[in-house]
């Protein structure tokens, strides 16, 4: 069944009015009728199954037949601070750890970024990365839309360290702390992880060293060389698997 995020306004009580480009996408695209069911998500962990009741030029509008609790978001709160990357790169960055279950994106300009002033990430850019992030986050069955904060410094990116349970940084080769040894917590309450990744290259050694005396712990991935776009899933993978988050659900009864 096809899932659509949409805004406050489309949802009123039972009855559903989507407009604009999602109604152009019902309508059009996927060429759906009366009778066809969507799942629509409020974007705070709530999806409603909906009939069509009637698709218009201008308007699709429907009928909420369920509402439930979506199932599927992690308890463990991953921020990526991301070093800012080619742009194929960086957005399959974005794609795939929404897929996995990443909470938030942080883009960072840092010593080996190809971009290296944040004014230069326009509106247009921001806008299509949150495109990409909600069309991940729909096709993956999340039940909340990662967040995307605007691009900063490496400095800036490593003085809110502090604000986290754990705070990782990958380095390149075996000299880092394994994942598992890192993330063991007593408690059971939920965790705030704030994972770093470099762009092409990794972080320079002054970087690590910067980010280390702000509290972060370096990471070994293993001994062969990831790329960028591969760290950064594979490292958010292993975060969610340590600390039980991949694992299938069970239902009782």
């Amino acid at each position: 069944m096809h899932r659509f995020f949409v805004t406050d306004q489309s949802l009123r009580g039972k009855q559903v009015t989507l407009t604009g480009k999602l109604a152009h996408q019902i309508r059009n695209v996927l060429r759906m009728g009366p009778g066809d069911h969507i799942i629509m998500l409020d974007n705070t962990g709530s999806e409603y199954t909906v009939a069509l009741t009637e698709i218009g030029q201008q308007q699709v509008l429907g009928k909420v037949m369920y509402k439930r609790p979506v199932q599927t978001e992690p308890r463990t709160q991953i921020t990526l601070y991301q070093g800012l990357s080619s742009r194929e790169k960086f957005e399959w960055v974005l794609q795939k750890c929404t897929e996995v279950g990443v909470t938030s994106f942080v883009p960072v300009i840092t010593e080996r970024s190809i971009i290296r002033r944040p004014d230069t990430i326009t509106a247009r850019k921001l806008s299509r990365w949150r495109c990409i992030i909600t069309e991940a986050a729909e096709q993956s069955g999340r039940g909340r839309i990662p967040q995307l904060e605007a691009p900063v410094s490496f400095a800036d990116a490593v003085s809110g360290l502090g604000e986290f349970d754990r705070c990782l940084i990958g380095t390149v080769g075996i000299d880092g702390i394994s994942i598992r040894e890192i993330l063991q917590f007593d408690s059971t309450e939920p965790v705030d992880v704030a994972l770093l990744i470099g762009p092409e290259g990794g972080f320079t050694d002054e970087e690590v060293q910067q980010a280390c005396a702000s509290g972060a712990i370096p990471i070994s991935l293993g001994p062969r060389i990831l790329r960028t776009e591969t760290a950064a899933v594979i490292a958010s993978a292993i975060i969610l698997y340590e600390l039980g988050e991949l694992r299938p659900k069970t239902t009782s009864g």
